[in-house]
């Protein structure tokens, strides 16, 4: 199987290579045909070994590659880890991948930078591959980093425009905060296991857990808490959890089919992947788990709230992302890591859906995104529109949908997890995911049917023009469409209670709410799509709907009225509840005037000015006051020596 994991792995990269560096020479054709077939190879191998792994019982593979150093016994090593976990990965980042690359043609078909766009998409995805399949630390790190940087090159993709600037380097210092406490957990793991191997470290679990730190003189910290902490700092920057989600809606800048991978299958799912994978950590500390929920729940309420406001397509549905991240957190915290995989599984297929229907309304739009301008495109655009629609209910857990299983058992794992009756973490976390459902439908069909339905508001030249996009975008569309419509009737009974991770994802007896739901709650997929009405989530989902058909279609000025009435709570949620201004006017402009004073104070006045220029001028003075002695006359040289004779011999007759 070696052979198979290195040709998913060096597949794209070599095409981003050529693609990259040849690319004048094998045309924009060469360039995509080269990298589709590269990912499309990738993909094809990944559902073998996933094959394989669930139905062909093949054993878990821990792979040591390439040792790059070895220093003080510390082996650095290049390796694979291929589990159950790394083969579902593989196949929904492949997948996804697979359909952006195709959907690409499209969307950039008149772009100049096009040889580029895919050597980086390309480049993208082996390094989310290098990242889910490494069986060590310092390997999880450089597929980590690595992922952060294609994404920097892909949001500023379009670098002429000074809003995709901002929004790269936004992306590039927001995530820098939480890639700091990340390498600080990497280094704890060292300190206390003295190895960067997955196995090891894990064998050596209960060890840290017995230690202790002083983070500050006299105040000792369960090791274990303090790294699975630091860890998910960084995971929280990778996966926008709140305060540094803030990069996030900004990568929109780029063009849409990055948005759709770093949405759907790369960069924001890998802390969810990184949290899971550490669950043997993660599990011998309450207080880490604690504030993994915490976090989660307050994303996935508040940053919905944000999208109720928002009027660009593709802003509308970051937000979403943001709030669908902060379920899966929840989940993680909860001890429930089979059901916040499986929502990342689920959410790859319709997010990707709904960002590559974004990107098609846009097209026919002539790069028009604001929905109020849009409206009635349903008679123009039906392949978009049914996709769209399945996307959007699978968003909102419609009965059936790959959403519907995924979130609501993820909310059922919530409330009976070991959290229940622990009084302020269970409750901000179960009321949060449970409101967060009438908020995402809500935001979710206030799009669509400003988008699709309703009035035509668009301008009559755009109008004139408006038509369904071609084969290379439909396509990618229906084919996402269809694992989110079906996927989650035949993957969640093997997903989450027939234990697919039992070999990947560790979970103490105390907390595996999973095998609880699984026996007293889950009775198949199709018992539970018929017992919607014990769900509160179904009824919160319908009762969003519902609110947003009464307010967008049924009485469309209603919302003007509300946003009047409620003009506080509006400004709030439009200014992000003023995250960027605390960053921005807040802690970067303090940046600015602290290096602009160190700059004008310390650099101009005291180093360049008394030290520098200073003592150059002291010495051009000195200089000016000595030439006053070089007369070029002999009897004043005369003078000057009998002076200094006397002065000498004055000196020798005094001191004798």
């Amino acid at each position: 199987m070696l052979n198979y994991y290195l040709t998913i792995v060096l597949a794209p990269l070599a095409a981003a290579v050529i693609a990259g560096l040849f690319g004048k020479q094998i045309g924009r054709a060469g360039a995509h045909w080269l990298t589709i077939l590269a990912v499309g190879l990738s993909c094809a191998l990944s559902i073998f070994v996933l094959k394989e792994m669930f139905w062909g019982d093949a054993a878990s593979e821990n792979i040591s590659l390439y040792t790059w150093a070895v220093t003080d016994g510390l082996r650095m090593e290049v390796g694979f880890l291929v589990d159950r976990l790394t083969a579902l990965m593989m196949v929904v980042v492949t997948f996804v991948s697979l359909m952006v690359h195709v959907y690409t043609i499209g969307y950039m078909h008149d772009d100049p930078g096009y040889q580029r766009f895919f050597s980086y998409i390309s480049l993208f995805t082996f390094a989310m591959l290098m990242l889910v399949m490494s069986n060590n630390f310092l390997q999880l790190f450089f597929g980590w980093e690595a992922v952060g940087l294609v994404s920097y090159l892909l949001i500023g993709f379009w670098f002429k425009r000074e809003t995709a600037i901002f929004a790269n380097l936004k992306a590039f210092l927001v995530n820098r905060v939480g890639d700091f406490g990340f390498i600080l957990g990497i280094a704890g793991v060292v300190m206390f296991t003295g190895s960067l191997d997955y196995a090891t470290v894990f064998d050596g679990a209960d060890r840290i857990a017995a230690e202790t730190i002083s983070i500050v003189p006299d105040s000792p910290w369960n090791a274990i808490t303090v790294i699975c902490i630091l860890l998910f700092i960084g995971a929280m920057g990778k996966s926008a959890q709140a305060p540094l989600h803030v990069w996030l809606p900004d990568s929109m800048e780029g063009p849409t089919p990055i948005s759709a991978l770093i949405h759907a299958a790369t960069m924001v799912t890998a802390g969810i992947f990184m949290v899971a994978r550490m669950s043997p950590l993660f599990e011998l500390s309450e207080t880490a788990l604690a504030v993994v929920m915490t976090i989660g729940a307050i994303t996935a309420f508040f940053m919905g709230l944000l999208g109720i406001v928002q009027n660009d397509i593709k802003r509308v549905v970051a937000y979403s992302t943001l709030s669908q991240l902060g379920y899966m957190t929840v989940a993680l915290g909860a001890s429930a890591y089979s059901a916040a995989i499986f929502h990342l599984m689920t959410h790859a297929f319709f997010k990707a859906l709904l960002f590559l229907a974004a990107g098609s309304v846009i097209i026919a739009m002539h790069h028009e995104q604001d929905i109020r301008k849009m409206g009635g495109l349903k008679k123009y655009m039906p392949i978009t529109y049914w996709t769209a629609l399945i996307g959007s209910l699978a968003l909102i857990g419609f009965p059936g949908s790959s959403g519907f299983f995924s979130k609501d058992l993820l909310i059922e794992a919530v409330k009976d997890s070991h959290w229940h009756g622990q009084g302020a973490v269970y409750w901000i976390a179960y009321l949060s995911v449970l409101l967060g459902v009438f908020v995402t439908a809500l935001y979710s069909f206030r799009m669509f049917f400003l988008v699709f339905h309703g009035k035509e508001r668009m301008d009559a030249e755009t109008k004139s023009h408006l038509h369904e996009s071609p084969h290379v975008v439909t396509v990618p569309l229906i084919l996402l469409a269809i694992p989110s419509a079906v996927i989650g009737w035949f993957t969640a009974g093997p997903v989450l209670f027939e234990g697919y991770f039992q070999d990947a994802i560790f979970v103490t007896e105390g907390h595996d709410v999973l095998a609880h739901i699984g026996a007293t709650f889950w009775h198949g997929s199709l018992a539970l799509v018929l017992h919607i009405y014990a769900s509160p989530a179904f009824w919160l989902a319908l009762g969003g709907f519902l609110t947003a058909w009464y307010l967008y279609l049924h009485r469309p000025e209603i919302p003007a009225k509300i946003q009047s009435a409620l003009s506080g709570i509006y400004g709030l949620l439009e200014r992000k509840y003023y995250f960027d201004d605390l960053y921005i006017k807040g802690f970067a402009a303090w940046g600015r005037g602290v290096g602009t004073f160190l700059w004008k104070r310390g650099d101009q006045q005291v180093i360049d000015g008394w030290l520098v220029n200073g003592t150059a001028q002291s010495i051009g003075k000195l200089a000016g006051i000595m030439r006053q002695l070089q007369t070029g006359y002999l009897y004043t040289y005369a003078f000057a020596m009998i002076i200094g004779v006397t002065m000498l011999l004055s000196w020798l007759i005094w001191f004798r």
